[in-house]
């Protein structure tokens, strides 16, 4: 059995969050500024997930007065404690890197229909 294998699935996270690219979710992030800790809720659009396992990683898209601001988060992360999922996106691509060339209405992701 490999070594590194067996660390890496000791430290997995029990609670998988379930969301996908396209997805608009809002990640809780635990930053630590000196004594203090606090939370701060980043949302945007799931534009890139890759990885597995332990690495596994996502990259969330939001427009920030009008400029493109992207952040990756490692899901295993302790500092990663909460990803909400606010809307489902309809999406054919597993990497959505096109929405960095539009803005406005057309950087938008259509909303997966429920029925």
């Amino acid at each position: 059995m490999d070594i590194i294998k067996t660390l890496e699935d000791e430290q997995l996270r029990e609670n998988k969050f379930d969301f996908h690219v396209g997805d608009t979710v809002k990640v809780d992030y635990l930053i630590k500024e000196g004594n203090k800790e606090r939370v701060q809720v980043y949302e945007g659009t799931v534009i890139k997930m890759q990885g597995t396992g332990l690495r596994r990683t996502f990259t969330v898209r939001r427009l920030a007065y009008g400029v493109g601001v992207e952040r990756t988060f490692l899901i295993n992360s302790p500092r990663v404690t909460n990803v909400r999922l606010v809307r489902e996106g309809k999406v054919r691509r597993s990497k959505l890197f096109y929405l960095r060339h539009r803005e406005g209405k057309a950087a938008k992701v259509k909303e997966k229909q429920k029925f």
